[in-house]
């Protein structure tokens, strides 16, 4: 009989679901293969007080990913199984990013209450009601710097706030505080935790708070996450019974699209808790990826298509385009 495959990932909501459609996925591709989750938790997790807007890098790199790294190298697990928005572009020695899964829908998603919720101490608002439609000092809660400083690019005269705690904990302090008029979540994560929108902005799903509605936002308003939207599978180099699964789980054009992404982050010497955002997609045989940066208080955008061999240098050359204006 084989030995067992360990497969880590954290213990979080969206995390399970993720893992358990990758663990579906390896079973069905190797079925005379034995595959278990080993469930392991990162500091991101345990400190759920820490303010993710913190620049310090050195407090918030590698947050939700550093004890699984530790696992692979121990050899107590595999593979390990991330949101690729959270794993950092510079890995510890001796691993790689080994494969990716092909994208959900790169797109943020705006949860507000609707006018039905509204009281006499908290604002509703109409279905599909955008960024540019709140009233003046209204306050949109979000923990991402990247988020936070698109919202202010249309609506500067808007407040952000932080906020922490999983998808339906955020619709929830949504709900619960008037102080707060929105928040904004991964359309991704929403989906594959098992939440839809209807067309008129009506979110269904467990537990779902009840008066709340959601827009889907525009990419030419806000950008995604470097890798969002894509599972990154990581794992130990030179290990080729590993890498014989995940080439069973990577999808080539999600690859190259978040590689290009990627070698931006780098070249612009951020994390993922940076205030820049890309997204790189395939069309007509091309690649084109587009970025924004709010770093040292400047604002740049860009855009570049070319080959998809090109991945690493356009990222790299955008980054170079943005820090240089």
């Amino acid at each position: 009989m084989s030995r067992t495959i360990y497969i880590a990932t954290r213990g979080s909501a969206l995390a399970l679901a993720q893992s358990n459609m990758v663990l579906a996925q390896c079973r069905k591709n190797f079925p005379d293969r034995h595959f278990e989750l080993k469930i392991i938790k990162t500091t991101g997790d345990k400190l759920q007080t820490i303010n993710l807007t913190n620049p310090d890098q050195t407090v918030t790199k590698g947050l939700f990913t550093k004890e699984l790294e530790v696992a692979l190298l121990n050899r107590e697990a595999d593979f390990a199984v991330h949101s690729l928005k959270d794993l950092p572009t510079e890995l510890p020695e001796g691993l790689y990013l080994s494969a990716v899964s092909e994208r959900e829908d790169v797109r943020d998603v705006l949860i507000y209450r609707s006018v039905a919720a509204s009281t006499e101490d908290k604002r509703g608002y109409k279905p599909r009601t955008q960024i540019k439609d709140f009233p003046s000092g209204a306050t949109i809660a979000s923990s991402s710097t990247r988020r936070q400083a698109q919202i202010l690019a249309i609506r500067p005269d808007l407040k952000t706030v932080p906020i922490r705690g999983n998808v339906g904990t955020r619709m929830q302090k949504l709900h619960d505080k008037p102080e707060l008029d929105a928040t904004v979540l991964a359309f991704a994560g929403m989906k594959r935790l098992g939440y839809t929108i209807t067309p008129e902005g009506v979110i269904q799903g467990r537990d779902v708070p009840p008066g709340l509605l959601a827009s889907i936002l525009p990419l030419d308003e806000m950008l995604p996450c470097v890798g969002q939207a894509a599972l990154g599978f990581e794992s130990r180099l030179h290990d080729a019974e590993t890498d014989t699964i995940c080439a069973a789980l990577n999808h080539q054009p999600t690859l190259n699209c978040v590689t290009a992404e990627r070698a931006f982050l780098r070249a612009m010497g951020g994390g993922c808790l940076s205030p820049v955002a890309a997204h790189a997609e395939l069309i007509a045989g091309q690649l084109r990826i587009r970025a924004v940066s709010f770093r040292n208080e400047k604002v740049g955008r860009g855009e570049l298509t070319g080959l998809p061999s090109q991945t690493v240098e356009l990222g790299e050359r955008i980054a170079h385009e943005l820090e240089s204006r």
